[in-house]
């Protein structure tokens, strides 16, 4: 980030590795002033399996989630309040407005998953608003990974439905003609890996594109050298896209389940 050409040659900043290294991925978490912890790389086998920062953050993300269900466990009462109150809403919201809603038939079948992945990008999500903390959601890899699960989800309850052969029989629609039966046939394959690619990279890029305008913002003071910039400029856009950050955060959560639940209830329920 910093460079020196010659010994007291004063310092030149680069504002894009600066970008890139707030928003990619390494095996190092950087707890600056506190120094800086270097993370293992697993070996089993053939496999090579580096731990990375974005893969803790992914670990106290279920370690939130376990805990949330664990505190909302903890008393059980009539009238649910605290933390039970609050995954009491959330699974009710999930179940009514994003299943029910997109999912014609058998909607509560999917609630777990569905649930499951509301919380995890949720709190994958509002982690990189924290102070040494990392968005996953902000790693094509991690998004990939949601939306191949996802592309599985789909087209296994257009399976269980319909039967395998069913199934890919609903991707041509009924009563058009003979000759547009091979465009379709083709139109609809290529659409059943289009919809979770489209999951992938609009979470990857909204989450990343937040952070991407905030370091950028911020890196405005060390290429002008100004101190006015910084408190006139750099600091107060940054908290207002900080705050904006956070309804992101819900938003894209929201997004990317209720498009999950959208397309299993197409291909569960198609409309011919």
């Amino acid at each position: 980030m910093v460079e020196t050409a010659q010994e007291g040659a004063p310092l030149k900043f680069d504002a894009g590795e600066y970008i890139f290294h707030h928003i990619g991925d390494s095996q190092v978490l950087d707890l600056q002033p506190f120094g800086e912890i270097h993370l293992p790389t697993l070996r089993l086998g053939p496999l090579v399996l580096p731990i990375t920062r974005h893969v803790v953050m992914m670990w106290a993300a279920c370690a939130v989630i376990g805990l949330l269900v664990w505190l909302a466990n903890r008393k059980r009462s009539m009238v649910p309040h605290g933390i039970r109150n609050l995954m009491e809403a959330m699974v009710v919201f999930v179940r009514d407005d994003l299943a029910r809603e997109n999912i014609p038939h058998h909607a509560d079948r999917f609630v777990p998953y569905l649930l499951s992945t509301f919380t995890f990008v949720l709190v994958c999500n509002l982690l990189g608003l924290l102070p040494y903390g990392a968005t996953p959601t902000g790693n094509i890899g991690v998004t990939a990974g949601l939306a191949g699960v996802a592309f599985l989800m789909i087209q296994g309850a257009g399976i269980r439905e319909h039967g395998l052969v069913g199934h890919f029989k609903n991707l041509v629609p009924h009563g058009i003609p003979l000759a547009l039966v091979p465009i379709m046939v083709l139109v609809e394959f290529i659409g059943m890996f289009t919809k979770p690619f489209a999951l992938c990279v609009r979470l990857f890029a909204n989450m990343t594109g937040g952070h991407v305008v905030i370091t950028s913002l911020i890196g405005l003071v060390f290429i002008l050298r100004r101190a006015w910039v910084g408190a006139v400029l750099s600091v107060p856009f940054s908290l207002f896209i900080d705050g904006i950050e956070i309804l992101v955060a819900f938003l894209q959560a929201y997004i990317f389940t209720m498009l999950t639940a959208l397309f299993i209830g197409m291909s569960a329920h198609p409309q011919h």
